[in-house]
Order: C-alpha cells, then sequence, then structure tokens
C-alpha cells in the first residue's frame, strides 16, 4: 500500500477555503429569511451594474483555491490524473461557491448573483487546469524534489506558516510585525457579548491600564517579530547554507507585504511611511541574531521560537491600538477593503497561535522520538 505524499497543498486549501468563507459571509450578521427559495437567484437577470473589476475579483478569488485542491489531488492521489484533479477541483470549488452564494441570500449585507456564482466556479476550474499543466510539464515534481533538497522531511507545516505569513502581514498592525495583539478587542468582544446578562459581573477587572509601547520596547516586538518567521524557518530548513539565503527571502517578503499594506491604507506615496528608525533598527537586531543562529541545532531553534513567541505576545498585548491605527481599521472594515477584511484580518490574529501550537507539536515529538 502506498502512503499518501504529505503536501503542503492540502492545509493551504483547507486555510484558504476557510477564508472564502468568512470573507464571504462577513459580518455574520442579520440573518433572516426571505420567504424564497435560498436559490432562486440561479434564475435571476443579467446584473444591472457591474465592473471589469468585480468580474476579474470573482474569477482571481478562486484561482488559488481550484490550484491548491488540484494540487493537492495530484500530490496525494497517484492514481489521478490530470482531467481528475481538473474535475474534483473544479466541482469543490463550485460546490463552495454555491454554498456561499445560497447563503449569501439569508444576509442583508450581502446580494447572491448568479454571475458571481459562474465566475467563481470558473476560477476554481481555472487554477485547477494550471496545476495539471504544471503538473504535466514537470514543474510540480521539480518542486518537490527541491522541496525535499532543501527542507526536512516534516516541513509541511512549517512551510504552510511561513506561505502564510506575508499574507498576515496585509492587515494592518498597530507595531510592525506585531501579529497577534488580540487582548484588548476579544476582552471587548467578550463585553459586549456579555451585556444584559448576568455573566458580565463575572468577568474580571483587569487591575492594570494598558499603556503604549516606549520606542526601546516597540523595536523589541519588531525585532521579535522579525525574527519569529525566520527561526520558523531555520526549524525546517536542512544546512547553514540554506537557511542563510532562506533568512532574507523571509525578510524581503515581510518587508514588501507591510509597504503594500501601507500602500493600501494610506496611499502609494506613504508606502514606507511605516519604515521609522525604531522599525530599522529592530529588522537590522533582528537579522545580527538570525546570523549568529545560523548553524544553532533544530531543537534549540523550536526552544528560542518558543520563546520569541511568548515574549512577543506578551509585550504586544500589553499595549493599546492606538486612535490611528483604530482609523485605519475602520478603512478596512467598513471601505473599499471590505473584500480582503476576513483574508487577511483573522491571519494576522490567529498566525503567531498557530505557530505556537506548531512548534509545541514539534518539540513533543521529537522528545517521543527522543
Amino acid at each position: 500500500m502506498t502512503t499518501p505524499h504529505k503536501t503542503a497543498a492540502l492545509p493551504l486549501a483547507l486555510a484558504y477555503a476557510a477564508l472564502i468563507v468568512y470573507a464571504s459571509l462577513y459580518p455574520f450578521a442579520d440573518w433572516r429569511d426571505q420567504g424564497i427559495a435560498p436559490w432562486s437567484y440561479l434564475w435571476a437577470p443579467w446584473p444591472k451594474y457591474w465592473t471589469g473589476f468585480d468580474f476579474g475579483v470573482n474569477v482571481a478569488g478562486y484561482v488559488p483555491l481550484g490550484f491548491l485542491m488540484a494540487l493537492a489531488v495530484l500530490r496525494t492521489r497517484a492514481e489521478a490524473g490530470g482531467w481528475q484533479a481538473v474535475l474534483r477541483a473544479g466541482l469543490a470549488g463550485s460546490a463552495i461557491a454555491f454554498a456561499m452564494e445560497t447563503l449569501q441570500s439569508y444576509l442583508p449585507a450581502r446580494i447572491p448573483s448568479n454571475v458571481d456564482l459562474g465566475l467563481n466556479a470558473l476560477g476554481a476550474f481555472a487554477g485547477a487546469v494550471l496545476a495539471a499543466g504544471l503538473e504535466r510539464i514537470g514543474a510540480v515534481a521539480r518542486w518537490s524534489r527541491a522541496r525535499s533538497y532543501w527542507f526536512v522531511d516534516d516541513a509541511r507545516g512549517g512551510l504552510v506558516l511561513l506561505a502564510l505569513w506575508p499574507v498576515a502581514l496585509l492587515f494592518p498592525a498597530a507595531v510592525t510585525f506585531g501579529l497577534g495583539q488580540v487582548f484588548e478587542r476579544l476582552e471587548a468582544a467578550i463585553a459586549e457579548w456579555l451585556v444584559d446578562t448576568p455573566f458580565l459581573d463575572w468577568m474580571p477587572l483587569r487591575e492594570f491600564e494598558l499603556q503604549p509601547l516606549v520606542p526601546a520596547v516597540e523595536l523589541l516586538c519588531v525585532m521579535l517579530g522579525a525574527l519569529v518567521p525566520c527561526l520558523l524557518g531555520f526549524l525546517v530548513t536542512r544546512s547553514v547554507a540554506r537557511r542563510a539565503l532562506l533568512m532574507p527571502a523571509i525578510l524581503a517578503a515581510g518587508v514588501a507585504a507591510s509597504a503594500l499594506s501601507a500602500a493600501l491604507s494610506w496611499g502609494p506615496e506613504h508606502a514606507w511611511a511605516w519604515l521609522s528608525l525604531p522599525v530599522q533598527v529592530g529588522i537590522a537586531a533582528a537579522v545580527v541574531v538570525g546570523v549568529l543562529l545560523l548553524g544553532a541545532p533544530r531543537r534549540l531553534c523550536a526552544a528560542l521560537l518558543l520563546a520569541a513567541l511568548v515574549l512577543h505576545l506578551s509585550l504586544l498585548n500589553q499595549a493599546p491600538e492606538s486612535a490611528y491605527f483604530a482609523q485605519t481599521l475602520a478603512t478596512w472594515e467598513q471601505g473599499r477593503f471590505i473584500r480582503f477584511h476576513g483574508l487577511a484580518q483573522w491571519l494576522g490574529w490567529l498566525w503567531p497561535f498557530a505557530t505556537l501550537g506548531y512548534v509545541l507539536a514539534a518539540l513533543s515529538r521529537r522528545t517521543r522520538q527522543t
């Protein structure tokens, strides 16, 4: 019996599908039954108002899903041919699109559309065809060989997290590379849920007011935020030379994603406004520490990554979100970035905690093996 190939495409496809669900159904409020069949939009006439941008977004949004699903089929089922992978991935993507459009019938803030459904399905099939084409010309096999050459056998989870890190940075953070700052929002959300219930009195009172980060602590947070993905890369990379090449690539991706986030939030002319002196020093410090740790054993990298994550989250969540940051969030949550809101916000909140779980699992696994 052949052991299924462990591919990062499967967890990436599942993560992307979950983000599509969130983005399609946000804000999950005011659900109601209109008294008509939820699939009645299938027979609706052509929309009166539409733009090329809407068409492009609906197609492009499902291309990665179809690509990852087809790739997962090709890598986990050796008996499946290219057309079988295209069919399975395309139909799965179309089913998700149909479910999302149908559920939007119950949301007043959303308008289900047969055109959107068709474009989403087209995007899923296009992504699947692209994956099958790359498999046919041998590109996927070459990537598998390169992955085996660069990364350890159990690198799948780490590679998924590394791939998601730049995407998580697209949602604005109060501190550069400061993912996982959730305490203040979580506290407010819990209090809102418990309003008009006796459980609100049971909620523990915070004993201290959150204080803004001083420049030295902000610098430390930037350094830790940049160092964490580098240590994660060290954990799954085979040799010192490959670590030395991977570290600048990781940092470059983080800097590019932060610049893109700033450009989307404040305009292209302010793409580098976030690159202040403390941020520059923090990134430089992360590079120095990363270079010193290039030859560190994997177990030491895991332990240091765990410590860096805990310290980073602790420092970030002892600080409040600034008023300017809240204004930026309002731009994303209510303005023209509503489509991207769900795709990045939850990643920004949860990425450090998912990495924490991955590192703990890796340490536990290596302890059992020892």
